[in-house]
């Protein structure tokens, strides 16, 4: 959009036709689903719902308007993911805020939590409250859908980082009604008792190797934390530290669910038989086919 866009010599500039010109721009710099952005920040900008711009096609944007979105496009320019210039991010039945402290929640990771209320809905009995942590909460999605959608149960989480922690906490305040949630601020089980155990333990580990970050899109590369993102030289440094300890925290019986990259299968599977309190270990496609989460049970000891 020109600087002078709001001249009063040239036409009016309507939502269309910013929509349109915004589009374009994008696409000159190759980032994705150019057209969803422009309107996700547009009606950011605005305030609006995405109904509302259909509704006010031709409805002309003031000088202030254009000035406030204009400052929006030139972030996504820069390879600035939408949900951190936005500050929320929709995941599961909920809306989340983010920021750059926190990895941005992807749909792949729903099948994370579709599967976690899968097993806690064949594992709840009327007398019993099931104890669920999440590893490396972040924005807490994962943990936070959970409790929404079972909160009789007793929620934890833990992350390394303060920031992801706060922001976990904030989320939890806006979203949840019902449910309580603990929040801890550590390394993985280190803040825990050997006597708390658990009957689901779930986690989205780093699993990107090192030397892989750096050629991802710029969005991820430049924008997302890499403490969330590295895992380590061949990206299962964090998945073999959780399930090397995850079996002490489970109660006989309970599941450990690890996302991880989609052609760590084999690895995993290595990783886990390695120690026999394991019963079993399958996986779960996500939504585009691929080998997504990995489900480990822990043995029903006698």
């Amino acid at each position: 959009m020109p600087s002078d866009a709001s001249d009063n010599s040239s036409p009016p500039w309507t939502i269309l036709k910013v929509l349109n010109w915004t589009e374009s721009y994008f696409k000159s710099f190759k980032t994705d689903s150019p057209r969803l952005a422009a309107e996700i920040l547009l009606c950011h900008s605005l305030d609006i719902k995405r109904l509302d711009l259909y509704l006010q096609y031709d409805r002309p944007l003031n000088k202030k308007e254009l000035t406030a979105y204009r400052k929006l496009i030139l972030r996504r320019a820069q390879r600035e993911p939408v949900a951190y210039i936005t500050g929320n991010k929709g995941f599961w039945e909920s809306e989340f805020s983010v920021n750059p402290n926190v990895l941005i929640p992807r749909p792949d990771t729903e099948v994370l939590v579709e599967t976690s209320l899968d097993i806690l809905s064949r594992s709840e009995n009327k007398n019993k409250t099931l104890k669920i942590l999440e590893l490396g909460a972040g924005s807490g999605a994962v943990i936070i859908s959970l409790a929404g959608a079972r909160p009789s149960n007793s929620y934890f989480a833990i992350d390394i980082s303060p920031a992801a922690a706060e922001a976990t906490a904030c989320n939890a305040m806006n979203i949840l009604k019902e449910s309580k949630l603990f929040i801890i601020v550590g390394s993985w089980f280190s803040p825990l008792k050997n006597r708390q155990n658990f009957d689901l333990i779930v986690s989205n580990p780093p699993y990107i190797p090192s030397k892989e970050i750096d050629t991802l899109q710029p969005e991820i590369s430049k924008y997302e934390p890499r403490l969330a993102l590295d895992g380590g030289e061949d990206g299962l440094n964090s998945i073999r530290e959780i399930i090397a300890h995850a079996w002490k925290f489970l109660n006989p019986g309970g599941f450990l669910l690890l996302e991880t990259g989609c052609d760590q299968k084999k690895n995993v599977e290595k990783i886990a038989g390695d120690y026999a309190s394991y019963a079993s270990v399958k996986y779960i496609k996500d939504y585009s086919g691929h080998d997504r989460v990995a489900v480990l049970k822990k043995k029903e000891f006698s």
